[in-house]
């Protein structure tokens, strides 16, 4: 497997010597799976972008499960995701304790707001949401190349008034989201912010790969 390949990793303390969650009967090492499998997101939604519907259930506060966790303990974002595509939705879009805009059940979440003459790109503040490889990637890009770009806290009323949003995942790496909440996002296509990005990450991607060698 050399191309198209999504390989995923899981971890876990390894096999316990009876069904109880204490890790003192954890009777060997940890257990390492690595799925992996060819896989490539579909042109249309790196295209055409995705659908997103704001769910009732909200990312955990640190002192109940630290959501910078990427843990296999995803009951919320299970239930989101469930609620958001039960409402004909790609994917949901979380909020956090305090009611701004976190993340979405499986990605990371931005918006361009400003004018057209001088977009920024906003995501959230980080401390609700997974500290995703790829939306890290995507804020040393915007530095890299002179385009404004903020984690800050927004409300949903600054996605409505967005004139692009996206996400990005390891996956599909950068996808515009055309309508949140029935509510179109700009134009509802493909906007120029989201489709340079789209352009600078594939070039990241390309040049990591090119350096790596081979064990």
């Amino acid at each position: 497997m050399t191309d198209g390949v999504h390989v995923r990793l899981m971890l876990t303390r390894g096999v316990k010597a009876t069904p109880y969650q204490d890790p003192r009967v954890t009777a060997g090492p940890a257990t390492v799976v690595i799925i992996a499998e060819h896989k490539e997101p579909r042109p249309a939604t790196v295209n055409e972008g995705i659908t997103l519907y704001t769910t009732h259930v909200r990312r955990a506060a640190p002192d109940v499960l630290d959501p910078k966790l990427n843990a296999h303990s995803k009951l919320n974002d299970i239930t989101a995701c469930i609620q958001a595509y039960t409402a004909g939705a790609d994917e949901a879009l979380m909020l956090d304790p305090h009611g701004f805009v976190a993340t979405c059940n499986s990605t990371n979440f931005f918006i361009v707001a400003g004018p057209a003459d001088a977009p920024e790109v906003l995501t959230s503040d980080g401390r609700y949401c997974l500290a995703g490889i790829t939306r890290a990637n995507v804020l040393e890009i915007c530095r890299a190349n002179r385009i404004p770009a903020r984690e800050t806290t927004f409300s949903l009323t600054d996605v409505y008034a967005a004139s692009e949003a996206f996400v990005t995942g390891t996956f599909a790496g950068v996808v515009p989201v055309r309508s949140v909440d029935g509510r179109t996002i700009g134009d509802g296509r493909r906007g120029p912010v989201v489709e340079r990005l789209e352009g600078l990450y594939g070039e990241l991607v390309e040049a990591d790969v090119a350096a790596r060698v081979p064990p």
